[in-house]
């Protein structure tokens, strides 16, 4: 046989070989080449296209195959059969009138599940049905906290015939007004005074009306006391593997390092923060000398026009409503300030509502956790670098006086405060002004 004969044969069998293989596609079958060199493009492609676009894609290789298209493309890319169909309809239309409809959408316009809201338009109502029996809050904010898990909302819902998932039950709580909270330690042991939330809507009310009026509104309280030294710090701070920070083995103050007892002053329209660090005791006369150099260091430039201020403070301790020296020490701020002081007190075992507490002194205890305060300097450091990302900013200062307790303060010293007690909640509520 001549080379030309060779040729023409090969090139024969090469005609046949390809015919065999496009019947063989149309019948539904490819050869393994075929079928992983569609199986590499449909995977490869796939993940780059939208949801219609997988749709069109997967019609135009359907189409192509011919009979027994839809099942080839379904057994690779394992998409539905009524996917692949609507997809060659697509394909179709697109090929027909490429330019025609919104290109960009996806989903015809109505298409797509209908939100919760529209299909129970009553669901909030249910919710807070539900919910009533368990629901606890502050009485000065409109936020809410519930002891009943999502999904126990959404049990109790299902029962009643609602198809809805625990996660949205979580979205509409919090339109709502309810938020996922931790413990507080926010229950008093007895009876509740009968007077607590009047005096709460007195402390908002007034509060707000400070505010309006540029006038500054602050919260006091001491934070517990801190042993200086190398001793442990709860919380947890990144250590090189196996390298954590030594300390003390107890917590027995060394004396002479001492303790600290910072006293915070938190400026609430502000959010600014200010410490008095002492190093005595915790002393009426330590709580005003500390709202005393709040204002000269901070207040006095913050609000130069203010003629008042108002202080929210605990019922006891150091500040409380019936510590005599208090009021002295306070009526002698008013004289150097020349203020008039509003003070208003929390009533008994509400002392976790003072702003102070969760605007203040938790951050400073999340800034410093896990470090030991070595030195009165650290614990300084530390406070005065707290922030938050709602823009807290805090400023510290070191008090070395050393504060007496256990000073007697007689009626006749009483009686030369220039107090004046309000109608709401006389206890309570009073204003000291300066003496002329």
């Amino acid at each position: 046989m001549s080379s030309k004969d060779v040729a023409v044969t090969r090139r024969v069998k090469k005609m046949n070989k390809k015919a065999n293989e496009t019947t063989t596609a149309k019948r539904g079958k490819l050869t393994p080449a075929q079928e992983e060199a569609l199986r590499v493009e449909i995977k490869g492609t796939l993940p780059s296209l939208n949801e219609k676009g997988r749709r069109i894609f997967l019609g135009g290789k359907a189409r192509t195959l011919g009979h027994g298209g839809i099942a080839i493309v379904m057994r690779i890319s394992g998409a539905a059969r009524n996917t692949i169909v609507r997809g060659i309809r697509e394909h179709k239309e697109q090929e027909k009138k490429p330019d025609a409809g919104d290109n960009k959408r996806i989903r015809k316009l109505g298409g797509g599940r209908k939100k919760i809201k529209e299909l129970y338009p009553e669901i909030k109502k249910e919710i807070l049905e539900i919910v009533k029996s368990s629901t606890y809050g502050n009485p000065e904010e409109v936020h809410f906290h519930t002891t009943m898990s999502w999904r126990k909302i959404q049990v109790i819902l299902s029962e009643k015939g609602y198809k809805i998932g625990h996660n949205v039950v979580g979205d509409l709580l919090k339109e709502i007004g309810y938020s996922s909270q931790r413990n507080q330690k926010l229950k008093q042991l007895g009876e509740q005074h009968p007077d607590r939330d009047k005096q709460f809507k007195y402390i908002k009310d007034k509060a707000e009306e400070f505010q309006t009026a540029k006038d500054p509104v602050i919260s006091i309280d001491a934070k517990k006391k801190e042993n200086i030294g190398n001793f442990w710090n709860n919380g947890a701070i990144y250590c090189p593997i196996n390298n954590p920070v030594e300390v003390l083995d107890h917590d027995f103050p060394i004396p002479e390092l001492g303790k600290v007892t910072p006293y915070g002053v938190y400026d609430i329209a502000q959010n600014l923060g200010f410490v008095n660090l002492g190093i005595s005791k915790d002393t009426a006369e330590f709580a005003v000398e500390s709202i005393s150099r709040w204002w000269l260091t901070v207040g006095k430039n913050t609000y130069p026009d203010a003629k008042r201020l108002y202080i929210n403070s605990d019922g006891g301790g150091s500040n409380g409503s019936r510590n005599r020296l208090f009021k002295i020490q306070l009526q002698d701020f008013a004289n150097q300030s020349g203020l008039e002081v509003h003070v208003s007190h929390f009533p008994p075992g509400t002392s976790k509502w003072n702003k102070v507490e969760h605007r203040l002194f938790c951050y400073i205890s999340s800034n410093w956790r896990g470090q030991p305060l070595i030195s009165v300097e650290a614990a300084i450091d530390l406070i005065g670098s707290t922030t938050t990302t709602t823009g807290l900013r805090v400023k510290c200062i070191r008090d070395d006086r050393k504060y007496e307790i256990g000073i007697k303060v007689s009626d006749e010293e009483l009686s030369k405060v220039n107090i004046k007690s309000d109608e709401v909640c006389s206890q309570w509520n009073y204003v000291i002004s300066p003496n002329i």
